[in-house]
């Protein structure tokens, strides 16, 4: 499987494209870092292998264009994670993922903004 998903987050649209190879046995979310989105060479390159090795994918975009443009908006990590969260609740609830492990791959603020979610899942006792 393999679609373009949009995602709606408070009062934004983030859209990512979702990858499943046929028997996944396992789903990895891109956060990505500053300056970076789900274009980026070295991610897709990533997520390729992983693809190759049963696991899915689901590469997004953290921020708009428009809130690209604003650099502080990069670092803003806890908007990042917040968004995180949102995607990965909606993310789960798909027929297809929802009995998937799923994991996280990110780089400077997208790493940041994934532990920052970890955390948040840790303590709130979800999934």
């Amino acid at each position: 499987m393999r679609k373009i998903l949009e995602i709606q987050v408070n009062s934004v649209s983030l859209e990512g494209e979702i990858v499943l190879p046929d028997d996944a046995h396992g789903l990895v979310i891109f956060s990505h870092g500053s300056g970076s989105s789900r274009f980026s060479p070295r991610n897709n390159f990533v997520a390729q292998q992983l693809q190759r090795r049963g696991i899915g994918t689901f590469l997004f975009d953290l921020l708009t264009e428009s809130e690209d443009k604003d650099y502080s908006q990069r670092f803003n990590i806890e908007l990042l994670s917040d968004r995180l969260v949102d995607v990965t609740e909606q993310i789960i609830k798909l027929p297809e993922i929802k009995s998937l492990p799923i994991g996280y791959f990110g780089a400077s603020t997208g790493a940041a903004s994934a532990l920052l979610r970890l955390h948040f899942y840790e303590t709130k006792s979800v999934r």
